[in-house]
């Protein structure tokens, strides 16, 4: 049978470690980040990898920093056919990659050159992108810089966001997986080096990132909020509070007036203006310190507030 370490931690990398048990490699053993306190109540919580893990005896290995530490030279010691890390979170020492008997492979959510680092699919959402896909490449020093063994797309749907997205690309990615370890085993494969001239990179999103531009089309702030939708949300400053976005619709329609002021409001609608003078409906939101609610509920307790012309968006 041939072996493999399995590196990977979030609910993307949980249906491609299952595929490789269920098909019947040799999971020798997993590394994930340690448990993490999660919720209000911080309760320390198993990684979807480790979960997938322990339900089949696998050893698992939890190092804060996998450089030097005690879990590497586990690995090193299990001398593995491949090391297939998918969504690890973590920079593999050249020694730890040098471990693996064939290869140490890595299966990336973009189209490398594409959106290197990580979070790739949250850049092809925000970005607007029409399509994405998996790309399986040999593991390098250099993020997301080795050679490409096989790639595969997927088109964005403009009902996409990041969860569903996730859930698409993960088992994109465990088919695409299951198809090249063969090819891998027997040699038959055609690595394409990565085009420099084409590089484009995700960084992680940060903090004052998620806070929506109204200056923006309204096309693109759909994007924007789909691309950070469910995590790590997105917010606007409305009537003077941090409100986070979860819903909206594009109208097709136009208004002459400067953007964040409410063109519309009824009962159950809020329109507000955009750049290039579009229309956002806004469907589902969450005040700061509030359960996430309807647009008919929100409206029904802002009584006189939100008048049609007013700025109530900051910018």
């Amino acid at each position: 049978m041939t072996s493999i370490v399995f590196m990977g931690t979030p609910e993307f990398s949980a249906p491609i470690l299952e595929a490789l048990i269920q098909n019947h490699y040799d999971v020798k053993a997993v590394v994930t980040q340690p448990d993490r306190p999660v919720g209000r109540k911080h309760v320390l919580t198993a990684s979807p990898v480790k979960k997938v893990a322990v339900a089949h005896n696998i050893e698992v290995l939890q190092p804060e920093k996998i450089g030097g530490s005690d879990e590497m030279a586990r690995v090193i010691e299990i001398a593995p056919d491949f090391i297939v890390t998918a969504a690890f979170g973590q920079f593999l020492p050249t020694k730890l990659l040098k471990a693996a008997k064939t290869a140490a492979i890595n299966v990336h959510a973009s189209l490398l050159p594409k959106y290197r680092g990580g979070a790739p699919v949250h850049y092809a959402v925000m970005n607007n992108d029409a399509k994405t896909g998996v790309s399986i490449i040999y593991m390098i020093k250099k993020m997301d810089a080795g050679d490409i063994i096989s790639q595969r797309e997927i088109p964005i749907e403009k009902t996409d966001d990041v969860g569903s997205m996730f859930d698409k690309l993960s088992l994109l990615g465990r088919d695409l997986l299951l198809e090249t370890l063969p090819k891998l085993i027997s040699g038959d494969v055609n690595p394409v080096p990565q085009d420099e001239s084409k590089v484009t990179f995700s960084p992680t999103i940060k903090p004052d990132e998620e806070e929506v531009d109204f200056n923006m089309s309204a096309e693109m702030i759909d994007a924007k909020i789909r691309g950070l939708r469910p995590f790590p949300t997105s917010y606007i400053i409305l009537s003077g509070t941090r409100t986070k976005l979860w819903d909206v619709t594009v109208l097709p329609d136009k208004t002459a007036l400067t953007p964040g002021k409410v063109v519309l409001r009824e009962k159950h609608r809020l329109v507000l203006s955009t750049g290039d003078h579009g229309m956002l409906q806004i469907n589902a939101l969450q005040p700061a310190g509030k359960p996430k609610q309807s647009i008919t509920d929100f409206l029904n307790g802002t009584e006189d507030a939100l008048t049609e012309g007013e700025q109530v968006v900051k910018l």
